[in-house]
């Protein structure tokens, strides 16, 4: 494993751990899917789902409003020498993945 795999691996569990805890939306559940920092850790792409789907924005505008907050708090945890600027992107993959599975459920249903 790369360095910079260990580093992604590091900050999306660290990452995950902060925003179940400090971006509180009620009956909404935050997945972090993915981290992908730049080489130079300049910058660093962050994916997430949400459920329910339909709280996608609401779940957006809350973890950029928080970025500042949430990077501070991994700041002070993973004493980076330099830490990058997250890059919040949603993940449509369980989205697709939900979709896929109920067409499978539907031939299944239409061959019994």
């Amino acid at each position: 494993m790369s360095k910079n795999e260990r580093l992604n691996d590091e900050l999306m569990h660290e990452l995950a751990m902060v925003v179940n805890r400090e971006v509180g939306i009620p009956d909404v559940l935050i997945t972090v899917t993915y981290v992908d920092c730049s080489p130079d850790l300049k910058q660093a792409r962050v994916g997430f789902s949400v459920l329910p789907e339909n709280q996608t924005g609401s779940a957006s505008r809350r973890l950029q409003g928080l970025t500042g907050q949430i990077a501070g708090i991994l700041r002070s945890r993973l004493n980076w020498r330099r830490f990058p600027h997250l890059i919040w992107e949603f993940d449509p993959t369980e989205k697709e993945a939900g979709k896929i599975e109920r067409l499978i459920a539907g031939i299944d249903d239409a061959e019994d």
